[in-house]
């Protein structure tokens, strides 16, 4: 962390505030060229200063989250984490259609405890269908699993770093001190906020895409139109070209 350290005071190291508004800028633009392509961003957050302000902003912006313990393997195994969402859904399901009127309170009651336990630790990733495209982390050093997971795939981290972690493993550094609340808050809300104009921007391209979509049909159908008003002129001419001409045959 050397590059981002400004200065070292009584065995504590200042870092350089400016690099730090340099990479949030780099990193905000990244995270807003994911959303506008239409990618997830996984936000990971499990630290007690982190957790409810990640949570927050996450879903304000409609990504997934983990702010509860990291389940390992869940990218590296990422079938069995979605089937052990889909049992989730089994149990709203058998909720929903009367079959716990059928079994017995203690089983009701063990069924309710396995749903209780799967909705806090994935329920902020039930529509989570496939691999995120990105990870953005609070932490890397306490979150080192979920980065070696994301490092393995390939999948690019963004990560809040302070100055005792190693940042190699990281595609997007920003150097802060992950401790502090009001820095993660000013931080992460920077984030989402380029998140937010990503999937603004890509709403309007949508819309616009589909307006030209509406009208193409109407300018095929004028051609259309015009090309065979073209020809029946053409077989007009033609027909008196006939007609003189047999009747310069008769003469």
């Amino acid at each position: 962390m050397a590059p981002y350290i400004f200065m070292e005071r009584n065995g504590i190291h200042i870092i350089d505030l400016h690099k730090t508004v340099a990479k949030v800028d780099e990193a905000a633009e990244a995270l807003k060229q994911i959303a506008k392509s239409g990618k997830r961003i996984l936000f990971v957050a499990t630290k007690k200063q982190a957790k409810q302000i990640v949570a927050e902003k996450a879903a304000s912006v409609n990504m997934p989250y983990v702010v509860e313990r990291w389940p390992g393997g869940m990218l590296t195994n990422f079938p069995t984490i979605r089937k052990a969402v889909k049992k989730m859904a089994t149990i709203d399901k058998l909720t929903n259609d009367g079959t716990f009127s059928n079994l017995s309170k203690r089983e009701i009651l063990q069924i309710s405890r396995q749903r209780a336990k799967l909705e806090k630790n994935l329920g902020s990733i039930a529509d989570l269908n496939r691999l995120p495209s990105a990870l953005f982390v609070i932490d890397a050093m306490k979150e080192n699993i979920a980065v070696r997971e994301a490092n393995r795939l390939g999948i690019p981290v963004f990560a809040i770093v302070d100055t005792n972690t190693n940042p190699n493993n990281i595609d997007f550094v920003i150097p802060a001190n992950d401790d502090a609340t009001k820095s993660i808050e000013v931080i992460v809300d920077a984030c989402c906020s380029a998140i937010a104009e990503g999937l603004e921007e890509r709403k309007a391209e949508k819309v616009e895409t589909e307006a030209t979509n509406e009208t193409a049909p109407k300018r095929l159908r004028k051609k259309s139109s015009k090309a065979r008003l073209d020809k029946s002129d053409e077989d007009a001419i033609n027909a008196s070209k006939a007609a003189a001409y047999v009747k310069e045959g008769e003469e």
